[in-house]
């Protein structure tokens, strides 16, 4: 080789993964390529396809990451997702429509409307507790407004992620649906491109960094986040309906759920009981020895189960002034990322496990009053993502609907609402920002633009135009007390 010649390697320019799929996606943009509602039902159905089709591996990706029970993840994940399809679907096109406005007699003759138009190019980044629905459901929802959407799935679910990607390659419109995997440094790079919206689902800590990326290229952003959702249980509920449900709500996907019961506020009368309740309950659900269950999962990773190790009582097998006691679990196993579900009784609000989220399979319960000490409790933290309240008494149910403040409260069910795509899921304050499912999630993902005619004739518009003496004559006839000199 002489010195004049460059090899071609050298001529290679390395573009990243991150490049690949922005540039992509942004000529994509500009063709129009999403705003048909042809091309949408396309992605949307073969999405459905995908599902179907490769149910079982998906499953199976989920259960190597976290140890998912495959019920689980068929119905709080796959089975969500193509519920929020088929209600998307039919809808589109009276969703799309252009909706007529009236105008105002200033204007008459004139024509008005809202047109729905997407916003262009998503970035959805999803977290890894729930790597099917979190990354999926948004996706719907940003593809039935006409959007092109980037992916960036958890690199802490990798199974999960790895098959997403594989799958959406296979089912989905590469020129308008790309997939990125990675950690920080990716995230990073993602959040120097302009995209048209970024949508984030997971901790609050990640949530401000990111909004404050986003920022910087002034781009719209959503944040499902999370925070320590309460559930009040008073005397006059069902004991036993209610110690099933907060048990099921709090212990599935083993307590890894954002919207989950972080802590019970039980009064005198029932703590106690409620706690040894559950319990019981716990041994219908898993048997004696949850970790040989086929119905119980296992912590994310090590990280994440030392930290729970660290919220629980100084001493497993009894109480201390601010931890409480263990009323059952407190049983866990490094090598195999087993924690058992474990009910926490007499509480301190100082205790280590009331400080921060939760995020697994500890549920500790705190004795109040009545519901005024849980309002006020409630009202005295963070704006939380969930409520739930157990009570008979209509006036208790109605004080907290106009009492305080959640992205969504529950009477009796834990859960529940994330199951209809007619329910707006979303946090507000520090829990989160913006809402979807349904139409929710079109409107989230749609700039609605105003658009007006007037045609030129008749020309209606001189009076408003100078020399103003017909204007303020005009005005002074609608505003009888004040007189056209004094506007002058």
């Amino acid at each position: 080789m002489t010195g004049n010649e460059t090899s071609s390697a050298e001529n290679t320019i390395t573009v990243s993964p991150v490049q690949r799929a922005y540039d992509i996606l942004d000529n994509s943009r500009k063709a129009g390529l999403g705003k048909p509602l042809k091309w949408r039902r396309l992605q949307l159905t073969a999405l459905s396809r995908m599902l179907k089709d490769n149910a079982r591996m998906l499953c199976d990706a989920v259960h190597q990451d976290m140890g998912k029970p495959v019920a689980e993840t068929l119905m709080m994940e796959i089975g969500i997702v193509l519920d929020e399809i088929k209600f998307v679907l039919p809808r589109l096109s009276v969703w799309s429509a252009p909706k007529p406005v009236l105008m105002p007699t200033l204007l008459q003759p004139a024509l008005g409307w809202k047109r729905p138009e997407p916003e262009g190019v998503v970035l959805i980044i999803s977290p890894w507790n729930y790597p099917i629905l979190l990354a999926l459901q948004p996706l719907v929802d940003a593809i039935s407004a006409g959007n092109l959407v980037c992916l960036k799935p958890s690199d802490l679910s990798p199974h999960t992620s790895q098959t997403l990607q594989l799958l959406i390659e296979q089912y989905l419109d590469p020129r308008g649906i790309q997939v990125v995997q990675g950690g920080r440094a990716v995230n990073t790079e993602l959040l120097n491109h302009h995209f048209d919206h970024l949508f984030f689902t997971g901790g609050d800590h990640v949530g401000s960094i990111l909004m404050a990326e986003a920022a910087k290229n002034l781009t719209p952003t959503s944040l499902e986040l999370g925070g320590k959702s309460p559930c009040y249980v008073d005397g006059t509920t069902d004991l036993d309906v209610a110690a099933e449900r907060i048990a099921w709500g709090r212990f599935i996907n083993a307590g890894q759920t954002c919207v989950a019961p972080d802590y019970v506020l039980a009064t005198a009368d029932v703590a106690e009981d409620l706690a040894h309740k559950i319990a019981n309950t716990l041994i219908r659900f898993f048997g004696e020895n949850p970790q040989t269950s086929d119905s119980y999962g296992r912590i994310i990773n090590a990280k994440q189960f030392d930290r729970l190790v660290s919220l629980l009582p100084a001493k497993g097998d009894g109480s201390d002034s601010e931890a409480g006691s263990v009323i059952c679990g407190g049983v866990y196993d490094r090598n195999d990322l087993y924690f058992s579900p474990t009910v926490l009784l007499d509480v301190s609000p100082q205790a280590p496990v009331m400080q921060e989220e939760i995020f697994g399979p500890i549920l500790p319960i705190l004795t109040v009053a009545d519901e005024s000490e849980a309002i006020d409790f409630v009202n005295a933290r963070p704006k939380p993502l969930a409520e739930y309240v157990f009570s008979r008494r209509p006036h208790v149910r109605s004080r907290f609907e106009s009492e305080t403040s959640s992205g969504a409260l529950s009477f009796n069910l834990p859960l529940g609402y994330l199951l209809s795509p007619r329910l707006p899921f979303g946090g507000v304050g520090a829990s989160g920002m913006g809402h979807y499912h349904g139409k929710a999630g079109f409107d989230e993902f749609t700039h609605l633009k105003s658009v007006i005619i007037k045609p030129t004739m008749p020309d209606t518009l001189k009076f408003m135009m100078p020399p103003y003496t017909q204007l303020l004559n005009t005005v002074a006839a609608l505003v009888s007390h004040i007189k056209p000199n004094k506007m002058r």
